[in-house]
C-alpha cells in the first residue's frame, strides 16, 4: 500500500493529464493524413499550461510529458503496425502492445522536455516560458543523436505549408521546430499570468516577440543571400530523368512474376522514351526500390537484362540491387546501381542508414543475430558515392534515408547538384507514412538548396524543387512515369550545408545552461534550509 500511494503520489492531476491528452491530439492533426499544419503553432498550449501546474513536482511534470509524448507518437505512427499484421499475421492486440511499448520509450523525451521545462519555471517563474522552445529543441536533437530517429520531429509539421519552412535552409528541421515552440510559448503567456495582477505579462511578451522575430528576420536574410535554384539560370546541357513507379506488389511474388513485372517496368519506361521529341539529351531512367530483389554482380541474366536495355534505347539505368559485401561471409549491401547506355556499370552507392529492425540490429554482432529483421541482414555503406546525370552530379538516398540531413548534406558539400530518393513505402499500406515520409524529402531539398526526385514503387513519386514544392506528383497505388529535368547547379551551399546542426547544438548548450542554474540554486536552497 505505501508503495501504492507513493506512487500515487507522483501523479500528475487528472486535469493535468487531460490537458497533455488534448495537446497529444491536437499536434496528431498537424501532421498526415490530417496535415492541418497551423495547428502545431498552438497544440503545445494545453502541455504547457498543465507543466506550469505540476512545476512543484520534477516527477509530475515528467509523466505529464510522457503521458503526451507517448499518445503523440502512437496515434501519428500507428501505421507501424500494418506490416505486421498484414505479412506476418501478428495478432493485432499484440501489434498494438508493442507499438505502445516503442512509443513509451519515444515520450521520455517529451517527458525530459517536460520535467527540465518545470525546473525553470520553477527556478524563473513565468519567465522560464522563454525557456521552452530551446529545451524541446535541445530534447528533440537528443532523440535524433542517441536514437538515429526522429520521425514527425515537430518541424515535419510545416512540410505542407508552413509559414517557416524556409528556415530549414539556416538551421534545419529543428530551427523550424524551435519556432513552433516560440509561438506556442507566446500563445501560453496570458494563461500563465491569469490569476495575477502581476504586470510582468508586458516585459515577458516584449522580450519574448524581439527574441522570436529578429533572428527569423536576420536568419531569412542571411539565408536568402544564397539564391534558388528558381532563380539561377542552369546551363543549357539538361540531362532528362525518367521516373518509374511500379506498384509491384508486397506478397505473392516468385520468380515468374518478378520477370514477368520487370518487364512490365521496361515497357512502362520505354513508352516514355518514345513521347520525347526530338530528344538528343542524356536519359537516365530510375526504377525505384521494390520488393523485386534485383542482384547485378551475381545475377548473370538480370545483368544482360538491364544491359541490353540500356544500350537498345541509349539510356543510363539507375535501379535498387542487393550487391555482395566481400569483406564478410554471405554479406550483401543496399545499393543504387548505375548502368550507362553502353551497357556499363558505372558506380554504385550502398546505403550507409539501414533500417533498424528492418534491415539490421542495432545490437553488438555477438548478440544481434538472436533478434529477427523483417528485410535481411544488410551491411552498411561508407563511402558517399556520386552519380553522373549528364553535367550534373547527383547523390542518392534510399528509402529511410532521406529521414537523415546528414546524408543529404554531405552529398551537397562534395558537390551534388540533385538528390534522388529510391524508396518503397508499399510494406505500410494506404496509410499515413506516405505522406510523412515525403515531409522528410521537402525539409532535404530545403535545407540543401536542391531539387529532390523521388522516385518510389508505389508513392507518392514527386518532384520536390528547392523551395519545398512538391510538383507532378503521382497517384499512390498506380502504374506511373515522369519526365523531369535536371541540371548543374550554381555549386552555393546554404548556411545548414556549411554548418549543419549548429542550431540545434547551440540550443542544447543554452538547455544545458540553464539546467545547471536551476539545480545549482536548488542546492543553495537546500543548503540554507540546513543552515537554518
Amino acid at each position: 500500500m505505501k508503495v501504492f500511494s507513493k506512487v500515487k503520489a507522483n501523479l500528475p492531476s487528472l486535469k493535468s493529464s487531460i490537458l497533455a491528452l488534448a495537446s497529444a491530439i491536437l499536434l496528431v492533426l498537424a501532421f498526415p493524413n490530417f496535415e492541418l499544419w497551423f495547428i502545431a503553432w498552438f497544440a503545445l498550449v494545453p502541455l504547457l499550461i498543465a507543466i506550469e501546474a505540476e512545476k512543484e513536482s520534477f516527477a509530475k511534470s515528467f509523466i505529464t510529458g510522457w503521458i503526451f509524448g507517448t499518445v503523440f507518437f502512437f496515434g501519428s505512427c500507428w501505421w507501424l503496425t500494418f506490416a505486421p499484421i498484414t505479412y506476418a499475421k501478428v495478432p493485432a492486440i499484440i501489434a498494438y502492445a508493442l507499438l505502445f511499448g516503442a512509443t513509451s520509450v519515444a515520450g521520455l523525451f517529451p517527458a525530459l522536455f517536460s520535467g527540465v521545462f518545470s525546473l525553470c519555471l520553477k527556478r524563473f517563474g513565468h519567465w522560464g516560458i522563454l525557456s521552452a522552445p530551446f529545451i524541446w529543441t535541445a530534447t528533440e536533437f537528443l532523440r535524433l543523436y542517441t536514437t538515429g530517429n526522429n520521425w514527425n520531429a515537430i518541424g515535419y509539421s510545416q512540410a505542407f505549408g508552413g509559414f517557416f519552412l524556409e528556415l530549414a535552409s539556416v538551421g534545419g528541421v529543428f530551427i523550424v521546430g524551435y519556432s513552433i515552440l516560440y509561438l506556442n510559448a507566446l500563445f501560453t503567456i496570458p494563461f500563465y499570468f491569469r490569476d495575477t495582477k502581476d504586470k510582468g505579462i508586458i516585459n515577458i511578451v516584449t522580450v519574448s516577440l524581439v527574441m522570436f522575430f529578429i533572428p527569423i528576420i536576420l536568419l531569412l536574410s542571411f539565408g536568402r543571400i544564397i539564391p534558388t535554384q528558381k532563380d539561377y539560370i542552369p546551363s543549357a546541357n539538361k540531362s532528362l530523368v525518367i521516373a518509374i513507379q511500379p506498384n509491384v506488389p508486397m506478397s505473392g511474388l516468385n520468380q515468374e512474376k518478378w520477370r514477368s513485372l520487370r518487364k512490365k517496368q521496361i515497357k512502362l519506361a520505354e513508352k516514355a522514351l518514345q513521347e520525347l521529341e526530338n530528344n538528343n539529351k542524356k536519359v537516365v531512367v530510375i526504377f525505384p526500390e521494390s520488393p523485386m530483389n534485383f542482384q547485378y554482380e551475381e545475377d548473370a541474366e538480370f545483368q544482360g537484362f538491364i544491359n541490353d536495355f540500356a544500350k537498345r534505347n541509349n539510356v543510363s539505368v539507375l535501379f535498387n540491387a542487393a550487391e555482395r559485401d566481400k569483406r564478410r561471409e554471405y554479406g550483401y549491401f543496399n545499393s543504387a546501381v548505375l548502368v550507362n547506355e553502353k551497357g556499363e556499370k558505372v558506380t554504385q552507392y550502398d546505403k550507409i542508414y539501414l533500417l533498424p529492425f528492418g534491415e539490421k540490429v542495432p545490437l553488438p554482432e555477438s548478440i544481434e543475430w538472436i533478434v529477427p529483421t523483417m528485410v535481411g541482414r544488410y551491411s552498411s555503406g561508407e563511402e558517399y558515392d556520386l552519380l553522373p546525370f549528364g553535367d550534373a552530379k547527383a547523390g542518392v538516398m534510399i528509402c529511410f534515408e532521406s529521414h537523415f540531413p546528414s546524408l543529404s548534406r554531405e552529398y551537397v558539400r562534395r558537390g551534388a547538384d540533385v538528390l534522388v530518393e529510391m524508396t518503397n513505402d508499399g510494406y505500410l499500406g494506404k496509410t499515413p507514412v506516405l505522406r510523412q515520409h515525403l515531409a522528410s524529402a521537402v525539409f532535404r531539398a530545403v535545407e540543401t538548396n536542391r531539387p529532390v526526385l523521388r522516385v518510389t514503387n508505389v508513392g507518392i513519386t514527386a518532384y520536390i524543387n528547392e523551395r519545398g514544392e512538391v510538383l507532378d506528383a503521382a497517384d499512390s497505388y498506380v502504374e506511373a512515369t515522369r519526365t523531369w529535368s535536371v541540371s548543374k547547379s550554381d555549386g552555393e551551399q546554404t548556411i545548414y550545408v556549411k554548418y549543419g546542426e549548429w542550431f540545434a547544438w547551440l540550443c542544447s548548450i543554452v538547455s544545458l545552461g540553464l539546467l545547471v542554474l536551476c539545480l545549482w540554486n536548488r542546492n543553495n536552497l537546500k543548503s540554507d534550509s540546513e543552515v537554518k
